[in-house]
């Protein structure tokens, strides 16, 4: 069996040091907001290309409280991508104010800056794009539309940790980066946790009030806030991996040139490249009408894969329970049809050889066509 993602192999690679730093840990005492956090804020931050991390505890917490401390909140809108996981959509709910979703570019399934650019609107106070399966946005094109209109650009780079802008990483373009360490990410805990990055002096200091219940100092409280924390055993394992992440990313980058060079010429529509963007491809996704036969195939073979989205934000009950659906034909199209194939680090070449080989061979002998 080849699996879409195995964490397992990682964690045996590096289980003598966690162990250590978890050790440390308990032998100290101190499990929330410790020297740990505090060395792994600075050094996301630094990672990131910004002046300040705070540690959250998940990424949906993450955009959350990035939005709410920049003022979001009941009668604005925040315009975000219909083609996500629905945690995107979800933070922007909780601040009280409305998602509006603008159609994405099916190059590369992240939103369409024209598109953006028609949805807003008076209300509108903030731009959300998602850096989807570790492939940026035209962040520059976004950023730019913010400038123009005023608007705060909140990045989701959950998927996408170390991915870059000719060479400036994400979570450095807007005026926060929102991070998941969800263990299946590229970089993963053991268990939830986020962090924001930021540049902005003030909204770093908003957002460390809200993460601890509004306490600017023990007992003292300004605001209501939150309890939202990365604790100290999170940190630590942390720590150790984002010393591995480059090239994690690396391998996994090479893993990616791998699939376009043995799918070429295939009937598949495969992620797309542009010599300014490094994407780390937290997910290797093809895009094919077949996708569901294509994925009944490999299972057959052992091989692991999954269908990312099945379907947009819109077409979700809790969406149609509570706003209107629009129409937006390019993600309604793309849902459905993209299928991620392995590509972690510890896979192995032999194993994508495997891969490779079934899917080559399902397209060349019309396999469930």
């Amino acid at each position: 069996m080849i699996p879409l993602i195995d964490i397992k192999r990682q964690h045996q690679a590096l289980k003598g040091e966690m162990e250590r730093a978890v050790g440390e840990v308990l032998d100290q005492g101190q499990f929330i907001l410790g020297k740990n956090l505090e060395a792994f804020e600075k050094e996301m931050a630094e990672y990131c290309g910004t002046r300040y991390g705070i540690g959250v505890n998940s990424g949906t917490d993450a955009i959350f409280l990035a939005l709410q401390a920049l003022g979001v909140g009941e009668g604005d809108e925040v315009i975000t991508s219909p083609y996500t996981f629905f945690a995107t959509v979800e933070a922007i709910v909780h601040t009280g104010a409305r998602p509006v979703l603008a159609d994405i570019e099916t190059r590369h399934f992240n939103l369409d800056p024209e598109q953006v650019e028609r949805a807003i609107t008076p209300r509108t106070k903030a731009i959300l794009p998602v850096h989807l399966f570790g492939r940026p946005a035209d962040m520059k094109a976004l950023a730019s539309l913010a400038q123009r209109y005023g608007l705060r650009l909140v990045e989701d780079a959950c998927q996408a940790i170390g991915a870059e802008i000719e060479g400036k990483p994400v979570g450095s373009w807007g005026d926060a980066g929102c991070f998941s360490f969800y263990p299946t990410k590229n970089l993963g805990g053991m268990g939830d946790g986020g962090m924001i990055t930021t540049s902005d002096p003030q909204l770093h200091e908003r957002i460390r009030l809200l993460r601890t219940h509004g306490a600017y100092r023990k007992y003292h409280h300004s605001r209501f806030g939150f309890n939202s924390r990365l604790d100290e055993i999170q940190a630590a394992i942390l720590r150790i991996k984002l010393k591995h992440l480059p090239k994690w990313n690396g391998r996994r980058r090479m893993l990616a040139r791998r699939y376009r060079e043995a799918f070429h010429g295939l009937p598949l529509q495969l992620p797309a490249e542009d010599s300014q963007i490094t994407p780390v491809y937290h997910l290797f996704v093809v895009r094919t009408p077949h996708s569901a036969s294509l994925k009944k195939w490999l299972a057959s073979h052992g091989i692991g894969c999954e269908i990312y989205y099945p379907m947009p934000l819109h077409h979700q009950k809790a969406w149609k329970d509570r706003f209107p659906v629009p129409s937006l034909p390019r993600a309604e199209a793309v849902a459905g049809t993209t299928l991620a194939l392995p590509v972690y680090p510890e896979l192995s070449d032999g194993e994508q050889e495997i891969i490779i080989e079934k899917v080559i061979r399902f397209f060349k002998e019309g396999k469930g066509l």
